[in-house]
């Protein structure tokens, strides 16, 4: 007979007649194969991405990650900006990356899923959301990063999980991502209280071939980055934080959109100049994320 028990700390799969801890519910005894082999499989993937190393700027960090995300159908957006509008938004401790003398400022809107932590199985109403964060890039001791001004996201709870433990931006959002043909549809308002008001509409679709960026060129500095940093609002607390991020080399594809509204950049006091943005798409990422480390 199928056994089916729902326990809220583990998870029991009978397999000839021995019970093996998995995660969060017992499962059918009819499925249980198929989960071993789904988890084996994960982890298979996983594996061949640590394998990828030779892109990497510098060598993978110690220790486990503890994080696992996939990106989707993702819009990189970026403007060339005047590096003083940036220096008061960056926590102390980083400099200011530029490509060629000129800072760089991102809107990237996308779809997240299967977001849960190593080796555990993805909770559904936290794991799959939509975002859309606005970024610079940073260096510190030789190690080009992100950093997030803001990340607006579809996801209350994952938003009050995410604060804590990554020390992150994050405001709440209604955000609507439809797909429609080849493109996507992205809608975001910022509904979160006190927060000033931000709100991205765009549609996008992917135009022509996908490629790997070639090493040095404007495309890998504004993407092929590791780590993000971040440091508490009070930045006299001299804190800086680095989180290491590792995935495949992207590819990446050059994109059209109809921006119909974007005050993303506008609610941090930054207004981007009138030139039209450099856009890529992306369709899917692996990423592979370590605990904050302090620098």
């Amino acid at each position: 007979m199928t056994e089916k028990i729902l326990q809220s700390t583990a998870t029991y799969c009978k397999i000839n007649h021995k019970y093996i801890v998995m995660n969060f519910t017992i499962i059918p005894e009819s499925d249980a194969y198929c989960c071993l082999s789904e988890k084996i499989a994960a982890q298979g993937v996983l594996m061949r991405i640590l394998d990828a190393i030779d892109h990497r700027p510098w060598p993978l960090p110690r220790g486990r990650a503890i994080m696992v995300q996939t990106w989707h159908d993702l819009l990189f957006a970026h403007w060339p900006v005047p590096a003083y509008l940036l220096y008061d938004k960056i926590p102390k401790g980083v400099e200011l990356d530029t490509f060629g003398g000129t800072a760089w400022l991102g809107v990237i809107a996308f779809q997240l899923s299967d977001v849960r932590l190593n080796g555990i199985r993805a909770v559904p109403w936290v794991s799959n959301f939509p975002e859309v964060n606005v970024r610079t890039y940073v260096t510190h001791d030789s190690k080009p990063g992100v950093f997030f001004l803001s990340l607006d996201a579809d996801n209350p709870l994952g938003i009050t999980l995410a604060k804590p433990w990554f020390r992150l931006n994050y405001y709440r959002a209604q955000i609507e991502m439809k797909m429609r043909g080849d493109g996507i549809d992205f809608s975001s308002r910022r509904t979160q209280r006190g927060a000033s008001s931000a709100q991205f509409e765009a549609s996008y679709r992917p135009c022509g071939p996908a490629f790997r960026a070639q090493r040095g060129s404007l495309e890998a500095w504004l993407t092929e980055r590791y780590c993000y940093y971040t440091a508490p609002r009070d930045a006299h607390k001299g804190r800086l934080y680095r989180c290491e991020i590792h995935h495949l080399p992207w590819r990446l594809q050059m994109a059209q959109a109809t921006i119909c509204s974007n005050t993303m950049a506008l609610s941090h006091g930054i207004e981007l100049p009138a030139t039209e943005p450099l856009l890529h798409h992306a369709r899917k990422m692996q990423a592979l994320i370590w605990p904050l480390r302090r620098c």
